[in-house]
């Protein structure tokens, strides 16, 4: 680039990427489909960051899903790209659909006091008792919200896990041989002249 992109437009960019969402996300298959791994490596790798995405455990979705993909032998990297499923547009979804299911999983009483549009309040309450260590605190603002969300995570993790997983596996397995076939005719071309 002639000109450097500035942080507040890669933020922006972030959050609403100027080539348009469709375009971003082929971008983003292109890449997954180019990595030099094995198609359930590269598959396997992008759904441990989907799945972790749908875990109350913010801020570290990036760490989790890496471990996950190193146990299973996926691509750490695809991990860290699948973390983007979690993201500003997405979470008030999620989060909403981890509570509620997790209150229905557990005891089936929402408490009076929470509702799902206040998670930013619950999350800086939560930031404010790790800072100050709080454990009291954090157990009273925390574990009322956290422990439902927790119960529906896993499950949900695991189903998010495989239904990425399944249809990207044939994805990726097809550009790859797509991409060979290409490359192999190319080197054919080349081989006569």
């Amino acid at each position: 680039r002639r000109k450097k992109i500035t942080l507040g437009n890669k933020i922006l960019n972030f959050i609403w990427p100027a080539i348009g969402w469709q375009r971003a996300i082929t971008y983003i298959m292109h890449r997954l489909a180019r990595m030099p791994d094995t198609a359930y490596a590269i598959s396997g790798g992008f759904a441990c960051g989907a799945a972790m995405s749908f875990t109350p455990f913010v801020g570290l979705h990036f760490v989790l899903s890496g471990i996950l993909a190193w146990i299973i032998r996926a691509n750490i990297i695809a991990s860290a790209i699948g973390t983007a499923v979690g993201n500003p547009w997405t979470f008030p979804f999620i989060w909403t659909w981890l509570y509620k299911s997790g209150i229905w999983m557990t005891s089936g009483k929402q408490l009076d006091t929470m509702h799902t549009q206040e998670f930013s309040k619950v999350f800086g309450h939560i930031l404010e008792a790790l800072l100050s260590l709080d454990v009291q605190y954090l157990m009273d603002t925390a574990g009322p919200v956290f422990w439902p969300m927790f119960v529906s995570g896993v499950p949900t993790a695991f189903v998010i896990w495989w239904v990425i997983y399944l249809p990207l596996k044939y994805l990726v397995r097809g550009h790859q041989k797509l991409r060979l076939h290409k490359l192999g005719g190319r080197a054919k071309a080349n081989g006569k002249e």
